[in-house]
């Protein structure tokens, strides 16, 4: 085993071989600009880029590759949506629809916007982290203009029921987009069958590149509008301009086309990893609880809160894996995590988490090391935890008068 065990592929996961392998000749032989139309070095990468299209679109289920926006990663392809669409049909409305648990992408650009005069709705959750498709109908008025819902929760691995609120957003004649990262390729997607209009996906949480990601954007029934948000040039049809990372583009083809062939195989694959790490740690210690839902999950996920023992503390003393006590872009925070908040979990609770993201390169031998090394620590933490030798003695703590010095 190589060691720390990489365990955060929430956060971003190893380049495939395979990926690597078809990338390597577009940094030197085939270099071309993928917009140099007056010599072979461009139709090369020209003709790379519009196969990578047809291989994204065809992972996504859209039926046209030209729906395709290559940009820098789903940060950016989650601004040009909701920016986007709000600065194109501002005439239309002025309204949008999200939920509290969304990545920061989605809410900070949500918080811009209302700077700007448009009007948010975030949707609360159930204690599984999901979204009700009723509070989508009830929430919508004659003036939204987009609902925008992920498809799986980072942190806690939900997986939101995108084609029952796509058939409402459709019928009511409201715009759709999902933020679609966590979840391509692991579950079920398909924009055509879900009435999905706009879909933000990139290349590195699918064992693809960093730096390239995309935005699928629906050409038919409805065509989508957007006002671009970055000038210069007029690339991919004019929604986004700046030229093409060929590169990383044939790396995230390559990914997705791997995906593709193996995807549904290697889902069964991490949900028996995943299983085979939870059914340990729930047979050995006590105290502990699984967040997010565990009939619409990520098979590669799970998110952990053992009671008595502080998550920080929990993650040194396990420091030959790599895990993460919420989601990567917010790690930096010691605040607890606002997603476990809006699913109801206490502050105790919450800073007691762990989120286990198992990946294709994880092994047998990975997760039974893991849980070894977790069931020792955790019982070693409480060991020295008086709280928990109070509720081993039977104290109910939430009736403790506790005193100040």
């Amino acid at each position: 085993m190589q060691f720390p065990i990489y365990m955060d592929n929430h956060a971003t996961t190893p380049v495939d071989p395979r990926v690597l392998e078809a990338m390597l000749p577009y940094f030197s032989g085939k270099f071309g600009n993928a917009a140099s139309r007056s010599h072979a070095y461009g139709w090369t990468a020209e003709e790379a880029v519009s196969k990578a299209r047809e291989t994204i679109a065809k992972l996504i289920g859209a039926s046209n590759p030209k729906e395709i926006v290559f940009t820098s990663g789903a940060t950016e392809s989650d601004n040009l949506a909701l920016k986007g669409v709000a600065e194109f049909y501002k005439e239309k409305g002025n309204h949008i629809i999200t939920t509290v648990v969304e990545h920061k992408a989605i809410l900070d650009t949500c918080k811009r916007l209302e700077k700007q005069g448009y009007e948010v709705t975030y949707l609360n959750v159930d204690k599984d982290g999901l979204v009700d498709p009723d509070d989508v109908a009830k929430a919508i008025t004659d003036r939204t203009l987009l609902v925008s819902v992920m498809l799986a929760n980072n942190e806690v691995g939900s997986v939101q029921p995108i084609a029952e609120i796509g058939k409402i957003t459709r019928a009511r004649g409201v715009l759709l987009h999902s933020d679609a990262v966590q979840g391509i390729g692991k579950v079920p997607f398909d924009v055509e069958k879900m009435n999905v209009d706009l879909a933000s996906v990139t290349a590195h949480k699918i064992y693809g590149p960093k730096g390239v990601g995309c935005l699928y954007v629906r050409r038919s029934k409805p065509r989508v509008r957007l006002t671009a948000q970055m000038d210069g040039g007029g690339h991919e049809f004019g929604m986004r301009s700046g030229t093409l990372n060929v590169p990383g583009i044939v790396g995230f083809a390559k990914a997705a086309e791997i995906l593709i062939q193996e995807g549904e195989a290697e889902s069964h694959k991490l949900f028996g990893l995943r299983e085979r790490l939870r059914l340990r740690l729930m047979k050995e210690l006590d105290e502990l609880r699984v967040n997010g839902s565990m009939k619409s999950r990520l098979p590669g996920n799970l998110n952990v809160s053992f009671s008595f023992v502080e998550g920080e503390a929990l993650m040194m003393a396990i420091k030959d894996v790599a895990v993460s006590s919420g989601s990567a872009c917010t790690s930096a925070s010691l605040e607890p995590s606002y997603v476990l908040h809006a699913m109801g979990v206490g502050d105790d609770l919450a800073h007691s988490s762990i989120r286990f993201g198992i990946g294709r390169f994880n092994t047998e031998e990975e997760i039974d090391y893991v849980a070894d090394l977790v069931i020792g620590k955790v019982k070693k933490l409480r060991e020295m935890s008086p709280l928990y030798e109070m509720f081993k003695e039977g104290i109910d703590l939430s009736s403790v008068q506790w005193a100040a010095h």
